[in-house]
């Protein structure tokens, strides 16, 4: 104020001068005049504001900084080296400022001052108005002096009845108020019957605060110690009500037993008994359900049941098989009722927390407020910690009651159910406190996997035993049947777990399993979906179907098809033969092959669309599917479930490649019989699965680990006695061979079909263990077509006939000739009765395009390595031998072609190129030689010896023999 007041007379000195130098006839003259040639720096107000800018924030703090101790720092504290002439920019720097600010804090005196002025008038007004007010005063007090002394007497009197009254007044109010609290007890118990805690708490508080203040009357101290007692009796009944929240929350009885902890000043208390209560809960509920299952299985025994251990009644002495599964599902639902009460009452603390922690951060100064924050803090924390808590016990009565029962004398189903819901309350734990449950997952492992050892080995046998009396006839399904239609993978249908992009890995989009799917979203937790009614254990009953995978008959709705095909042949059954011939050949005379065999190939595939599979084929179905839900509800031996699933594949792999593919040496034609990824895993199965037939005897004198081994493995399977491989005339078990492999076939694409499911549930270091599998095994399924219906192919025509008839031709003829050799008529018509017979079997079973086209490859590579065969066999040859030759081979590739719609012929080229190569020198055919290792050393021989060995020298031959001998040696 002085400093203000100091200025305001300077600037009227200024001013004064002011006006002592300003002419009359310059009204606005400035109050001082700078003078030009006096400033140190240019009177610029844009740089008067930048200097003002540059001033450092910390010259805005307090009075008691100090700014030449701050400068002189800056200089110390110079990275570089100081030099006057840096010293005194700085200076200049900082003068320029305190310039502009002593400037313009003038000009802001100045413009303030008429203000200044005006207030500085309106305080002397004031002190003016408080010396007469004070003037007022003094009178007042001179005037109420003289009313005092006049009537003090008068006035004593009235007071002192006054007071007299007042005391009168107070006494009767204290004896209202000692009534009032002689009758508070009648009114208390009212309160607790209505459970209105708070209340009651809050008038008996009152009655005491009251009793204290009366406490110099005697009737007062008997009431006292009665307001005590039963204080303490309120405490005790919250206690109980506190209790009864374990089992059944209700938010506002609960609201109730805090108000009034709170009000007793007792909330960490109350948290504490409230964990001792939930303990006592998991332990009476458990007790008590299996104890009324134990007591209602022992019937009318003498046995006092109370007075056990809660492990001993869970034995399976007590508890009877039957009621095993009802007694574990009703303890899971009176766990789950305690679980969820404790989730409902953290979730009641967290909204009250948050609605009370605005009002505590608007006073955070008040010891209240502090307290309340503290327990609230005590509160969240404790019950945090009491998650894991609660759910070890209930994870511990579960236990006992797991452990005490053999579980391997259960059915299937029974077991599944049970882990279903051992599964079902790990996932519920995982939610409540976000626990693994490893005590739990480690008391039923051992028994899962010993459970399912021996499950399996008996789904092994009875798997051999559907094998060996398999008939291979086909089961008639649905055109679009897939393994989610089978009752067992209906898991699959309600989860959608299978994701859409599983869809691609089905060959067919018709039998696409994806769309059978019910996509949805994730589901929300079990506390919210169940946390205010229901519950997760109950039995829902799903609505369900049933299976409806058969066909209703053979032909489905292809059969339409085929009769029109029908009604088609029968509009031209009047029509004379010779108008329904293409051309009649005029060299030969014969009528060539009517290109009907594709329309007929396709009226016979009435099952064309409809997967092909067999009854033991579903029934390893149906086993996958179990097998999954094993899985699901039990992951830690999934990786154990998920070999066992490839040794079910591995089994029927080696059953049909046994049966239908080991009935010809298959040695001369590796190349194109079994690849060598096939030949490794029919190996490893053999090593590994497959119990040889000389160990299937036990002996005592085998070690116990040869014993152990025995019992992982199966028998080798034989073939049903029912199914004909020999017959002629059904193509030596033709349809029985399609129905085995493409049974084959279909199982491994529904293998790949679950390969994403087996991925996500099995460790993630096993997952190397499942793609080797279906890199090495699934992927092998089709190529086990090449092998079984090449002993069809190899069968159905008597190629050793041909090479005879071959063999009786001459082909050192001196004549081009114009006609083909008799043989090729005669393996043209065994392929064209080998045609009849395809078409006349795939009138019965469907014959898939992959069939037809592996049968035709087969049947055109034996004629065509039966030609070569045949030609390395001749003797003698002559240049217009070798036209024959090249004759016979093109009526066999035109009336070939006629006779299937296989592009290109396979192994032509390797008939062409040996043809020619009878035209070739002898410094080509070494070369040739070399290059060509596809034939063997025979083939090569008659080449040599027919082809350019005829006109050349002995050792120009005998050099050809050496190369050919070492072609062999390199083959080996």
């Amino acid at each position: 104020m002085k400093k203000l007041k100091s200025l305001v007379a300077l600037k009227d000195k200024l001013q004064q001068v002011g006006d002592d130098d300003r002419s009359p006839t310059s009204p606005d003259r400035p109050l001082y005049i700078y003078k030009e040639e006096e400033r140190e720096f240019p009177n610029d107000p844009l740089a008067d504001q930048e200097a003002i800018d540059s001033i450092e924030e910390v010259y805005y703090s307090d009075d008691s900084w100090d700014p030449s101790k701050h400068e002189l720092q800056k200089l110390k504290d110079a990275p570089e080296k100081l030099s006057l002439e840096d010293i005194d920019k700085d200076r200049n720097r900082l003068r320029r400022q305190l310039a502009a600010v002593s400037k313009k804090v003038s000009e802001l005196v100045l413009e303030n001052h008429p203000a200044y002025a005006q207030e500085l008038q309106r305080v002397m007004d004031l002190e003016t108005a408080l010396q007469g007010a004070n003037v007022i005063c003094i009178n007042g007090r001179r005037h109420l002096e003289i009313a005092k002394q006049g009537f003090t007497t008068a006035s004593l009197g009235l007071l002192a009845n006054q007071r007299k009254r007042s005391q009168l007044l107070g006494l009767m109010n204290s004896l209202r108020t000692i009534k009032t609290l002689q009758r508070t007890d009648v009114r208390l118990r009212e309160m607790l019957e209505e459970e209105d805690y708070p209340g009651a708490i809050q008038l008996c508080l009152e009655c005491q605060k009251a009793a204290s203040i009366f406490r110099h009357y005697s009737c007062i101290s008997d009431l006292s110690s009665k307001l005590q007692d039963t204080l303490e009796m309120i405490e005790e009944q919250l206690d109980v009500a506190l209790s009864k929240t374990c089992n059944s929350f209700d938010a506002a009885h609960y609201e109730k037993v805090q108000t009034a902890y709170r009000l007793l000043g007792k909330t960490q208390t109350a948290m504490d008994q409230l964990h001792m209560h939930y303990a006592s809960a998991i332990h009476n509920t458990a007790f008590q359900i299996v104890l009324g299952y134990v007591e209602l299985c022992s019937g009318t025994g003498d046995t006092n049941f109370q007075k056990m251990q809660y492990k001993d009644l869970c034995t399976d002495k007590h508890i009877i098989t039957d009621s095993y599964i009802p007694c574990l599902m009703d303890l899971c639902k009176a766990l789950w009722g305690v679980m969820n009460s404790y989730h409902k009452t953290m979730q009641w603390h967290e909204v009250y927390d948050s609605t009370n922690q605005e009002a505590a951060e608007s006073d955070a100064t008040s010891s209240i407020n502090i307290e309340a924050t503290f327990n609230q803090r005590y509160v969240k924390q404790k019950l945090e910690h009491g998650l894991a808590r609660i759910w070890q016990d209930v994870q511990q009565k579960v236990k006992l009651y797991l452990l005490g029962t053999d579980l391997s004398v259960f059915k299937f189903d029974d077991f599944l159910h049970v882990l279903d819901l051992v599964n079902k309350l790990m996932l519920i734990g995982e939610e409540f406190c976000n626990s693994k449950s490893e005590g739990l997952q480690d008391s039923i492992r051992k028994q899962s996997i010993n459970y399912f050892k021996n499950y399996h080995r008996s789904r092994m046998d009875e798997l051999r035993m559907f094998l060996e009396n398999e008939a291979w006839e086909l089961c008639p399904v649905k055109s679009n049947f897939t393994i989610l239609n089978l009752q067992e993978f209906k898991f699959l249908r309600r989860s959608g777990l299978v994701q859409k992009k599983l869809s691609t890995s089905m060959a067919s989009p018709q039998s696409s399993p994806a769309k059978h799917l019910e996509h949805k979203d994730s589901p929300q937790g079990f506390f919210v979906r169940y946390g205010d009614h229901g519950n997760p254990f109950d039995v829902h009953q799903d609505e369900d179907d049933g299976e409806d995978v058969m066909a209703t008959n053979g032909y489905d709705e292809e059969e339409k098809e085929h009769n029109n095909y029908a009604d088609d042949d029968s509009d031209d059954s009047d029509v004379p033969e010779e108008l329904k011939q293409d051309y009649v050949d005029e060299k030969t005379g014969e009528a060539p092959v009517r290109r009907d065999s594709k329309k007929k190939y396709d009226k016979s595939r009435k099952f064309s669309n409809a997967p092909i599979l067999t009854n033991t084929t579903l029934n390893v179905l149906r086993l996958f599917g179990k097998y999954m839900q094993m899985m699901t509800v039990l992951k830690p031996i999934a990786f154990d479930v998920v070999i066992c699933m490839s040794q079910l594949f591995d089994y029927y792999l080696f059953s049909v490649y046994s049966f239908f593919a080991t009935d010809l040496d298959m040695s001369a034609a590796a190349d194109w019989g079994l690849s060598n990824k096939l030949k490794t895993t029919l190996k490893r199965i053999n090593d590994n699965l497959i119990l040889p037939e000389d160990s299937m005897m036990p002996s005592l004198q085998q070690p116990v680990q040869q014993v152990e081994d025995r019992k992982d493995k199966v028998p080798f399977p034989h073939v049903s006695p029912v199914v004909d491989l020999t017959g002629n005339q059904n193509l030596y078990g033709l349809a029985e061979r399609v129905v085995a492999t493409e049974s084959l076939v279909f199982l491994a694409e529904q293998f790949e079909f679950l390969q994403p499911q087996l991925e996500s549930v099995i460790p993630p270091a096993k997952k190397a263990f499942l793609q080797q599998f279906y890199s090495q095994t699934i992927s092998t399924a089709s190529e086990l077509r090449r092998p079984v219906y090449r002993v069809v192919a190899a069968k159905s025509v008597v190629y050793d006939h041909i090479l005879q008839l071959m063999a009786n031709v001459k082909w050192d003829i001196k004549d081009i000739m114009s006609q083909h050799s008799s043989y090729v008529d005669m393996l043209l018509r065994d392929l064209q009765v080998f045609s009849n017979k395809l078409d006349q079997v795939g009138r019965h079973v469907p014959i898939p395009q992959p069939v037809y086209n592996v049968l035709w490859e087969h049947c055109i590579r034996l004629a065509n390595r039966t030609f070569v065969e045949g030609f390395a066999s001749a003797k003698k040859c002559s240049n217009e031998g070798r036209a024959l030759m090249q004759l016979d081979f093109q009526q066999f590739l035109m009336k070939l072609e006629k006779l299937t719609d296989l592009r290109p012929i396979p192994d032509r080229e390797f008939v062409e190129v040996y043809v020619k190569a009878y035209y070739l020198t002898d410094a080509d055919m070494e070369r040739w030689i070399r290059d060509h290792r596809e034939y063997s050393t025979k083939q090569l021989t008659g080449l040599v010896m027919c082809g350019v060995g005829s006109h050349i020298n002995k050792k120009a031959r005998q050099r050809l023999l050496a190369t050919i001998e070492d072609v062999e040696k390199l083959k080996r």
